[in-house]
């Protein structure tokens, strides 16, 4: 299933996306939250389809980000080994981790200010894990499937001074300027997703800057959700994010990003994303 919210920030209609038609959720769920993303909500969204009524005038609508704020985004970095090459460290031996705050999520096409006093904001296409139920100390990688709701695509903005000069050692100054996080278009549930093997892409004013494969993970989807859950507790609804491969700004082959460019980002069967740049 392809679930979705539409509409203006903080007004969003929960929608199932269904043979080119949005279907409307408000009679089976109040949001795409906890409850609608856990085992028993999606059950019951899929067992109401036949019956949901089409939403008018969908297609007018701006596009949220297909899920409520999350309790935590919870980063995984130099998870590409050519990534990491370009940013002249080493692959790592265990996920390194680092927290981008809640507020940063925005709609995939919604324009994202640079902030004051940036020189170096950069983007990064990641496969983003939606946490279905609770996930705490899992006895291995296998269980992580039970506990992930689905996929969506992510474009973990980055500003790198912030990040690396002035980051007292830490990497959240650089990641958590509102808007920084823009996700969907939509979900994609697990059933529908094979993870180790999709393309991810992106474009800055049109021209290809990454272009690479979920395949090149250092650390699996399964791994981290296993890993992560033996320091933490993933409640319904989180956002892993799960590493850009190579092709950034940082890599000194591109320039950053300035006000008035265009990204866009997309991964192999869970949609595109467009910002336009502003300035703050």
């Amino acid at each position: 299933m392809k679930l979705a919210r539409l509409g203006d920030p903080g007004s969003e209609i929960p929608v199932l996306l269904h043979e080119d038609r949005y279907l409307d959720l408000r009679g089976v769920v109040t949001d795409i939250n906890a409850d609608a993303l856990s085992n028993e909500g999606l059950a019951r969204i899929a067992a109401s389809v036949d019956s949901l009524p089409e939403l008018a005038d969908a297609a007018s609508l701006r596009v949220g980000a297909p899920v409520v704020r999350p309790s935590a985004i919870i980063c995984v970095g130099l998870n590409y080994a050519a990534h990491a090459a370009e940013s002249g460290a080493q692959p790592p031996a265990s996920p390194v981790i680092f927290l981008k705050t809640p507020n940063t999520v925005g709609g995939p096409n919604d324009i994202v200010d640079i902030p004051r006093k940036s020189s170096k904001t950069d983007w990064e296409v990641e496969l983003a894990v939606v946490i279905g139920e609770r996930a705490l100390y899992l006895d291995s990688p296998v269980d992580s499937r039970k506990h992930i709701a689905g996929y969506t695509v992510a474009n973990d903005l980055s500003e790198r001074e912030f990040q690396i000069e002035v980051s007292g050692g830490q990497w959240s100054k650089g990641k958590s300027a509102p808007g920084f996080s823009p996700l969907g278009p939509y979900l994609v549930t697990a059933d529908e997703v094979d993870s180790t093997d999709l393309r991810l892409r992106s474009w800055v004013n049109g021209e290809i800057r990454q272009d690479s494969s979920t395949a090149d993970l250092i650390f699996n989807v399964d791994f981290i959700v296993w890993h992560l859950s033996q320091f933490l507790a993933l409640e319904a609804g989180d956002v892993i994010m799960t590493g850009t491969p190579e092709g950034v700004a940082l890599s000194g082959r591109f320039p950053y990003l300035t006000e008035g460019d265009v990204v866009e980002i997309e991964i192999e069967g869970l949609g595109r994303q467009r910002q336009v740049m502003g300035q703050a």
